[in-house]
């Protein structure tokens, strides 16, 4: 782990195993096992570096975060190839992206070092009053195990540009290209500015959010477990954010029934990624007009996927994080296939070529599903498409909307005026019209509901996440 500029153990000595989704039965690496006593060290350190760093000009911050970006372009290819055998996501479809947004992200605050400034009011001759904007401090980044080198994109440089210092919990089941990015950029970074501790969430995850010196926390994951990280961390009045779940909507008007809207979904169900994203357009309403035709389709185009070795350039769908997170899957689909009226419209699992020993799972689309079934309302985290029936616009957006979640919509409509009027209405934190990916370096991003508090990734976030107001008044 990273602490202080040093490479070093566990305080116990401890360590786990790294399995890559690749092959159940092969150990890629060991990373320590870390507790509470290294949350200690991390924190102190990270701490320590923090005066000094705040102090720098903004100029300074920025052309380090300038020279930590040129490092990570350099290892660019080295970085995608250890996310793909790291995470399961196939490297041209997701790995490689991943690495190029982290560039992007660093230069992109880097641009924004300027921007951490106050105002001055207007008052009488005889007063000065103005405010100033000041890093937080120590900030805790908890990442998922999913996309970790974008998850730490939407957190890591915009919190070091503001002049906060950062400990980064890395995921367990995916730790080794956030450790790697840490080796890189340490090279520009002052120490214990960058922190890194690897291990388990109930463990050194839980140290970092309940720690008395950790000023704010950061959080990705699961809504279960970020509701608790938002209790204990708002329980000491600590700063936090959380970026948690989503059952994303993604609606097509009976206009819309086109081979490049189909591509568009596609992208929307986030298949090329196992649908192991937050933001998967994960029910998917068709209006009854072109519901079979669309249907047909979107089926023939998902049949043409590939899934494979995250590593082949080929692959178009790489593999389940894990053991328990694939049974998981297997059980949301069997408990959509016992509704009545449930149907099938898609099951790649049968012609799948690529098993054992990895976790791949083809995509599932099932169709009749109604919005109150599980498998409707809970985040599946699997390739595994609901496929929902409409016909008035008031009633899908009321059934889109019914939802605890409220991370991203998908609207398809070639009438501008009604997909941004179904846009406004609908309650999620990113709404995208007539297009599935489409994600920028600097849009706001974060959810509403259960999905999540706060927003990253911005000069908004980053001004409103990692900031704080301190207002000055002179009498002259």
């Amino acid at each position: 782990m990273l602490i202080g500029g040093e490479w070093v153990e566990a305080a116990a000595g401890e360590r786990i195993e790294v399995i890559t989704p690749i092959d159940r039965n092969q150990v890629i690496a060991t990373v320590p096992r870390a507790r509470d006593a290294d949350a200690d060290r991390a924190v102190d350190a990270a701490r320590r570096a923090f005066p000094a760093w705040a102090e720098l000009s903004f100029p300074e911050r920025a052309r380090t975060l300038l020279k930590a970006a040129d490092l990570l372009e350099e290892a660019t290819e080295e970085l995608s190839q250890l996310t793909a055998v790291d995470t399961g996501n196939a490297i041209r479809t997701q790995a490689r992206p991943e690495s190029t947004m982290l560039i992007g992200a660093f230069r992109y605050f880097a641009g924004l070092a300027g921007e951490v400034k106050g105002v001055t009011l207007p008052t009488a001759s005889d007063q000065l009053q103005y405010t100033r904007r000041q890093p937080l401090g120590v900030v805790a980044a908890i990442l998922p195990w999913n996309s970790p080198l974008m998850i730490v994109a939407f957190k890591l440089p915009a919190l070091l540009v503001a002049g906060n210092t950062a400990v980064v919990k890395a995921a367990e089941d995916a730790p080794l290209s956030v450790l790697r990015m840490a080796e890189l950029i340490s090279e520009v970074l002052p120490p214990g500015v960058l922190n890194v501790v690897t291990g388990y969430g109930a463990e050194i995850g839980e140290a970092l959010v309940v720690h008395e010196d950790v000023d704010k926390v950061s959080f990705t994951g699961s809504t279960a477990v970020g509701a608790g990280v938002g209790a204990k961390a708002g329980g000491r009045l600590a700063h936090y954010s959380l970026e948690l779940g989503g059952k994303s909507p993604c609606i097509v008007y009976p206009d819309s029934c086109t081979d490049e809207v189909v591509e568009q979904v596609l992208l929307a169900t986030r298949f090329a990624r196992q649908s192991q994203s937050c933001t998967t357009g994960s029910r998917l309403f068709l209006h009854e007009a072109i519901h079979d035709e669309f249907l047909d389709k979107l089926v023939q185009r998902v049949a043409q996927l590939r899934v494979g070795d995250p590593r082949d350039e080929e692959s178009d769908i790489g593999c389940i994080i894990n053991a328990k997170q694939w049974q998981r899957v297997q059980g949301y689909i069997e408990d959509g296939l016992a509704q009545q009226g449930a149907g099938v419209a898609y099951d790649g699992r049968g012609s799948l070529t690529a098993d054992d020993p990895g976790f791949y799972h083809a995509p599932m689309i099932l169709t009749g599903v109604e919005n109150n079934w599980r498998i409707a309302r809970e985040e599946i985290f699997g390739p595994v498409l609901s496929v929902i029936r409409w016909s008035d616009e008031d009633e899908v957006v009321r059934m889109a909307n019914d939802s605890h979640y409220g991370l991203a919509a998908f609207v398809f409509c070639q009438d501008l005026g009604a997909a941004l009027r179904t846009a406004h209405r609908i309650d999620s934190g990113w709404v995208q019209v007539n297009q599935g990916g489409g994600q920028q370096v600097g849009q706001s991003y974060g959810g509403m509901k259960q999905s999540g508090v706060g927003r990253e990734f911005s000069l908004e976030g980053m001004l409103e996440g990692f900031t704080q107001v301190k207002q000055i008044n002179v009498r002259l």
